[in-house]
C-alpha cells in the first residue's frame, strides 16, 4: 500500500472521516481540534513596552496533538492547512504552522465553504499562502479583549469583592440589556382607544368591520373615554357612505436566505432553539452527516456569515429544482441579493443546503430530531429564496359618516409563489373577507360601534433573537462572536433567562453602572462598533493591527489607574444587617457573591452561618399588612413581594410605595419620576414629587 504523500490539517476530528472519503489513499486528513496556541492564561501576554508583540505559548492538553501532527508532518510532501473559512480558521493555520516548525516545508493554504466532493477536490486546486491581513485581524481582536478583560477584571473584582470579570464585546451587549430595562421600568403608559363600526352590507350575509381612521378635524388618536363619548354621541343615527374603494396588489417579496444572525433569530422564533443551540447544530450539518445509502457529507454551506450571496451553480441548481418541482412560474429570474447598509464580509456565500435536491424529507432518517429541523429551516429558506414574489389582490375601502372616517382593508392571495415553501409566522391574515361587490353606491347599515380602551406598552425585553438582531444592527461583534457573547453573560449570572426574555440580574446592574462610570468608552455602543470597522479595515489591509493596539492601550490603561484611584477611596465595609445570626447571635453583615447579596456571620470562618438578604422598602403589604422586601427569582431577576411568603402571594416586578391611588385605592408603582397605578385597567399617573412630603 502506497504511503500518503500529502497531509491535510483540519481543525475539527468531525471533519476527518468525511474529507479522507473525498481524497484517497494519497492523502492522510489530521484535526488540530481547533486552537494550538494562545496568549498565557497567567500574564497579560502582550509585550506593551515592545511594540505590543504577543507572547503565544501551547494551549494546555495540545501538545500530544501537536506531537502526532509532527510525525505526520514529517512523513508528508506537502501540508495543506485546511481550517475554516474566517479569520478565527486563517489564524489557526498561522499558529500550526510557527506550532509545527513548517518554515521549510511545502505549505498550502486551501479553505472550502462546503464539505462536499467537489468544494474540497476544488480548493487543491487553489490552493495558496496564509492571508496575513486576515490573522492580523483576529491577533488585534484577541489582544484588544485581553487587554479589556486581564485590565478591568481586577479593578471589578477589588470594588464588588469577588469572581467579576469583563469582555470587550459582552460588556456592551450587557449594557444594552441595561438600558433597555431602564427603558421599560421608566415607561409611563398612555391611554388611548379604539372603536370598530359593525356594518351590514345590502346582499351579503356577513357584517363588514370596519376602524376609525379619523374625525372631521383630522385627528387620529382618541386618547380619552370623554373624547370617545363624544365621537359616538355624533355618530349617533349618522348615515354611513362609501366614499373610496380601491383595488390593487400588494406583492411580497420572498426572503433572503439566511446569514448567521437571521438563522440565529429565525430558529430562536420558529424552534425554540437558543443561539448557542442552532450554531452547535449548524457545525454539525457543516462538518458532515452520514446519510443512510451515501457517504457522510456536509450538507449546508459554512454557518459563519454576513452575506447572502448565493453561487452561480447554487442559483443554476434551485432554478432546475424549483421549475422541475413547482413550475417554471415560481423561479425566480433576477437574483435577490442584500443591499447593506454597511460593509458586509462577502467572503462567504449565505447559509445554504449543499445540495437542494437533498429534501429534508429525503434525509430524515438520517438526522437526530433537531438537526431535521434547523436542517428543514435552511433547506426551506434557501428555496424560498429563490422563488418568486407572492402576490395579493387588496381592497381599501373608506366609509364616511357625520364627518367622521371608517376604513376596511382586506386582501386574498392571488399567487403564492415562495409561500408554498416558506411562510414567514409574522404575516397577519386579514379578518375581513374581501367583498368584490362593493362599490360607492352599496348600502350600508349600522349593527353597532364597539369602543376598546388600551394601554401604549414598552419596548419589549430582549430575547437572544432580537439581542442578536440589536448587536448586527448596531455593528457590535460579528457572526462568530454572538452566540459566546450571549452564553457567557447568561454563565456569569448578568443577565437570566425567562420564558425566553433576557432580564437584568442584580449583579449584572452592579457591573453595568460601574463600567459606565469608570469605563464609559468600552461599553460605548459607537466606540465598539468603530472598533469593529477598524478590525475590519486590518483584515482589507488599510490598517496596521498594531496600530489599532497603540491608539487603544494607553487610554485603557489611564482609565484603569483613575479607576483604581477614584475606587479605592470607596472603602467597601461590610454593611450591618439587623438580621441577628441563629447560631452564633452575632449582627449579620451584607456580603456580595457570585450572585448576589446574602447575609453572612461576621464570626467567619468559626461560624459559617449565612440567609438569602431582603432588603425591606419601608412599604407595607396591601394583602396582609407585614413588610415588602426586595427578593429575586431562582435566576436571579428583581421583584418585590411579602416577607410572608409563601402564606402570603403578594408580588410586583417594579418598586411599589406608601401611596395608594386617588382613583381606584391600590398600590402604586415607581416609574422614573413618575407613580403608576398597580391596576392595569385603572391607568392612574402622578408625579412622584407630590407624594414626598
Amino acid at each position: 500500500m502506497s504511503m500518503a504523500k500529502y497531509l491535510v490539517i483540519v481543525e475539527s476530528p468531525a471533519k476527518v472521516k468525511t474529507i479522507k472519503k473525498f481524497l484517497g489513499a494519497n492523502y492522510e486528513v489530521a484535526a488540530s481540534n481547533g486552537h494550538v496556541r494562545d496568549l498565557p492564561r497567567s500574564v497579560l501576554g502582550i509585550d506593551v513596552e515592545h511594540d505590543y508583540d504577543p507572547k503565544y505559548i501551547t494551549i494546555r492538553g495540545k501538545g500530544d496533538i501537536l506531537a502526532n501532527l509532527r510525525k505526520e508532518v514529517k512523513k508528508a510532501e506537502k501540508v495543506y492547512l485546511a481550517t475554516d473559512p474566517d479569520r478565527e480558521g486563517e489564524a489557526i493555520s498561522w499558529h500550526l504552522l510557527a506550532a509545527l516548525k513548517l518554515e521549510n516545508k511545502q505549505v498550502y493554504r486551501i479553505t472550502f465553504n462546503e464539505i462536499t466532493k467537489t468544494a474540497v477536490k476544488e480548493s487543491l486546486k487553489n490552493a495558496r499562502e496564509i492571508n496575513m491581513d486576515l490573522v492580523d485581524a483576529q491577533q488585534a481582536r484577541r489582544c484588544l479583549d485581553r487587554m479589556v478583560g486581564y485590565k478591568i477584571s481586577p479593578v471589578l473584582w477589588a470594588k464588588v469583592k469577588r469572581g467579576l470579570s469583563a469582555g470587550r464585546v459582552q460588556s456592551v451587549a450587557l449594557r444594552i440589556i441595561c438600558d433597555r430595562e431602564e427603558e421599560i421600568n421608566n415607561f409611563i403608559p398612555e391611554e388611548y382607544w379604539t372603536l370598530e363600526a359593525s356594518l351590514a352590507v345590502e346582499g351579503e350575509k356577513k357584517p363588514l368591520v370596519a376602524r376609525y381612521s379619523k374625525g372631521a378635524d383630522d385627528k387620529k388618536n382618541i386618547s380619552s373615554e370623554e373624547e370617545m363619548e363624544a365621537i359616538r354621541k355624533s355618530l349617533e343615527g349618522a348615515q354611513y357612505v362609501v366614499s373610496s374603494v380601491k383595488n390593487g396588489e400588494r406583492i411580497r417579496k420572498a426572503p433572503l436566505p439566511f446569514t448567521t444572525s437571521t438563522l440565529q433569530q429565525e430558529a430562536s422564533k420558529v424552534l425554540n432553539f437558543s443561539t448557542q443551540k442552532t450554531m452547535r447544530l449548524a457545525q454539525q450539518l457543516y462538518e458532515g452527516v452520514d446519510i443512510k445509502g451515501n457517504d457522510t457529507v456536509g450538507i449546508i454551506t459554512y454557518l459563519r456569515t454576513d452575506s447572502t450571496r448565493v453561487s452561480d451553480e447554487a442559483k443554476a441548481a434551485a432554478k432546475e429544482y424549483i421549475s422541475r418541482e413547482f413550475g417554471s412560474g415560481y423561479a425566480a429570474g433576477a437574483a435577490q441579493e442584500q443591499g447593506s447598509k454597511q460593509k458586509i464580509q462577502d467572503a462567504h456565500e449565505a447559509i445554504r443546503p449543499t445540495d437542494i435536491s437533498r429534501t429534508p424529507a429525503d434525509i430524515k432518517d438520517s438526522l437526530s430530531r433537531d438537526q431535521f429541523r434547523l436542517y428543514q429551516l435552511i433547506w426551506k429558506r434557501f428555496v424560498a429564496s429563490r422563488m418568486t414574489a407572492a402576490v395579493y389582490e387588496t381592497t381599501s375601502v373608506k366609509i364616511d359618516a357625520a364627518g367622521h372616517s371608517f376604513s376596511v382593508a382586506a386582501s386574498k392571495l392571488k399567487f403564492d409563489g415562495f409561500m408554498s415553501v416558506y411562510n414567514d409566522e409574522d404575516e397577519k391574515e386579514e379578518s375581513n373577507v374581501l367583498m368584490k361587490g362593493i362599490t360607492r353606491d352599496t348600502k350600508l347599515t349600522l349593527i353597532g360601534l364597539e369602543a376598546k380602551q388600551h394601554f401604549t406598552q414598552p419596548e419589549p425585553h430582549y430575547t437572544e433573537a432580537s439581542l442578536v438582531r440589536a448587536m448586527e444592527e448596531l455593528g457590535i461583534g460579528r457572526p462568530s462572536t454572538y452566540a459566546p457573547t450571549i452564553t457567557t453573560i447568561l454563565a456569569r449570572r448578568y443577565i437570566v433567562k425567562e420564558n425566553r426574555n433576557l432580564y437584568v440580574t442584580e449583579l449584572g446592574e452592579v457591573v453595568n453602572n460601574m463600567m459606565k462610570e469608570a469605563f464609559p468608552s468600552i461599553v460605548d455602543v459607537n466606540f465598539t462598533a468603530t472598533m469593529e470597522a477598524l478590525l475590519d479595515g486590518v483584515e482589507e489591509g488599510h490598517v496596521k493591527w498594531k496600530t489599532v493596539l497603540k491608539n487603544f492601550y494607553p487610554d485603557l490603561e489611564q482609565a484603569v489607574e483613575k479607576a483604581e484611584k477614584e475606587l479605592e477611596e470607596v472603602e467597601i465595609a461590610d454593611e450591618l444587617s439587623d438580621e441577628y445570626c441563629d447560631v452564633c447571635g452575632r449582627q449579620m453583615v451584607i456580603k456580595y457573591g457570585p450572585h448576589g447579596r446574602f447575609l453572612a456571620c461576621p464570626g467567619f470562618p468559626e461560624c459559617r452561618s449565612t440567609k438569602p438578604y431582603f432588603e425591606k422598602i419601608g412599604v407595607a403589604c396591601p394583602k396582609c399588612g407585614r413588610d415588602i422586601v426586595m427578593k429575586k427569582t431562582k435566576k436571579g431577576r428583581k421583584y418585590y413581594g411579602c416577607i410572608g411568603n409563601p402564606e402570603c402571594d403578594f408580588m410586583v416586578w417594579q418598586r411599589p410605595v406608601a401611596d395608594r391611588c386617588d382613583k381606584c385605592g391600590s398600590i402604586m408603582l415607581m416609574k422614573g419620576s413618575k407613580l403608576v397605578c398597580s391596576d392595569e385597567n385603572c391607568g392612574f399617573i402622578k408625579e412622584a414629587r407630590s407624594v414626598e412630603a
